[in-house]
């Protein structure tokens, strides 16, 4: 059967090979393209079958050992970042902001479970060490937390514990002495509040450390956003206190990792860590074979630790110039850029307000299909708001309360007074439409104010 398929499509190839032979000659620079696109395809059936050979290589290796079989684990170095944190700002259901990357916002999390924790101890007078409130914020979050973490937390709000390392703790594990060192926690109180004669952690100061450390983190990001813009051409400079969103381009998830802070080490007690060591505080006190021995073992530790060399890290080679703009002047080029710029700046120093506005004028053009829908088809000149409102929220293709219905009808009218008008008549309020205007030219005005308005 596979040498008839074979054959098959030979013929087919000489069938085609024959129809081609019969049309007309095609011109030199339409041959040299086509002859390009057959050998880019023969490039490709020829690496298809070289991956195929080498998957069949490897299946003919693998061992017999049934679907059941665990597949090897990949290796440390080569895994790779999941796409939901590496897309997570992409994913947010939120309007545009200064949001914070993925690993930020556990970090925060991790920030607010510990204070929890900390909190709770530190009212009850206990003594809060690393390993308490390790257990307790694992339990909260299903996630690990190691000192790594309580380091980037101390890098983002130095001040809000006090760190040291205590001994003669009680402990009641089977694992640490009372005699070891151990990481303790000390919130740190700006203004104490006491209760019952002692310093108390209260929930409206959890909240307020939280805000902090949210805050601390914001301006973390707006120094890798700073960095970015001055890096753009042309460069840009946006005030931070006027941002209200990162740039477009600006990847949110990419900010790297905070450094952790150096946390209190273990006082160093006199331990012999090496032959050499032993070797020294031992001479005379051991027989020759040992001593030999010893002397033999910390000179190849030695060769060894001289033999490595350090690993230096390539550099990556700079990115070529694109010739896609080769031939366009210089001068256009930074005229269209420096547009570009100033309408990335009003995008990222736009308030609220304004992004409230021009998400209602975007909505306004099928609103105003619906609201002439809606007249034609209760055949009145006028109709009250209740009505109308009820009527385009039951039509909407979005779900939309009364009240806001109510605020679109009263946009539609402040910007085209001449189709839709607004009339208060003693305790009700009536929507005045006129038919008679073409709906193109209707929706033509809209769109263009709100592309002027998002211009601004």
């Amino acid at each position: 059967q596979e040498d008839l398929a074979g054959l098959r499509s030979r013929l087919q190839k000489v069938k085609a090979l024959a129809q081609l032979a019969q049309l007309p000659p095609v011109d030199a620079e339409t041959g040299a393209g086509l002859r390009s696109r057959l050998e880019g395809l023969r490039q490709l059936e020829l690496r298809i079958r070289e991956k195929r050979a080498a998957s069949g290589a490897a299946a003919a290796a693998r061992p017999a050992g049934g679907s059941g079989e665990a597949a090897p684990a990949p290796q440390a170095g080569s895994e790779k970042i999941p796409a939901y944190q590496r897309f997570h700002t992409l994913a947010q259901d939120l309007p545009p902001g200064l949001t914070l990357p993925y690993k930020f916002k556990v970090l925060a999390e991790m920030f607010r479970s510990v204070d929890t924790i900390a909190g709770m101890l530190f009212n009850r007078a206990e003594t809060i060490t690393f390993t308490k409130v390790k257990q307790g914020v694992q339990d909260m979050m299903r996630k690990q937390f190691e000192e790594r973490h309580m380091g980037q937390i101390k890098a983002v709000y130095p001040t809000s514990y006090r760190l040291r390392q205590e001994k003669n703790i009680p402990t009641f594990s089977n694992g640490l002495k009372k005699s070891d060192y151990q990481l303790t926690l000390e919130p740190v109180l700006e203004e104490e509040e006491k209760v019952n004669g002692r310093p108390h952690l209260s929930a409206s100061r959890l909240l307020e450390r939280r805000k902090k450390f949210h805050r601390n983190l914001v301006n973390i990001v707006k120094q890798h956003h700073k960095a970015f813009l001055a890096a753009l051409s042309p460069p840009m400079v946006v005030p931070e206190e006027k941002l209200t969103r990162w740039h477009p381009r600006f990847n949110v998830d990419e900010v790297p990792d905070i450094s952790p802070a150096e946390l209190p080490r273990p006082p160093q007690e006199d331990r012999l860590s090496s032959a050499q060591e032993v070797l020294s505080a031992a001479r005379g006190m051991l027989p020759p074979k040992m001593e030999k021995a010893l002397a033999n073992l910390a000179l190849r530790t030695a060769e060894a630790g001289a033999g490595e060399q350090p690993v230096v890290s390539k550099a990556p080679a700079p990115a070529s110039t694109s010739s896609a703009l080769k031939g366009v002047s210089q001068a256009l080029l930074d005229r269209i850029r420096a547009k570009e710029a100033q309408k990335l700046q009003a995008l990222m120093t736009r308030d609220a307000r304004q992004e409230e506005r021009l998400a209602m004028l975007a909505r306004l053009p099928p609103m105003a299909r619906v609201l002439r829908n809606v007249f034609v088809a209760e055949k009145k000149q006028a109709l009250s708001m209740e009505v109308v409102c009820a009527r385009m929220a039951d039509s909407y293709d979005e779900q939309m309360a009364a009240g806001e219905m109510e605020k679109h009808l009263r946009l539609l009218a402040e910007l085209l007074p001449d189709w839709v008008g607004i009339h208060a008549l003693r305790t009700d309020t009536y929507v005045k439409l006129d038919k008679g205007k073409d709906l193109g030219l209707v929706t033509e005005r809209l769109a263009k104010a709100a592309k002027e308005a998002e211009a601004v």
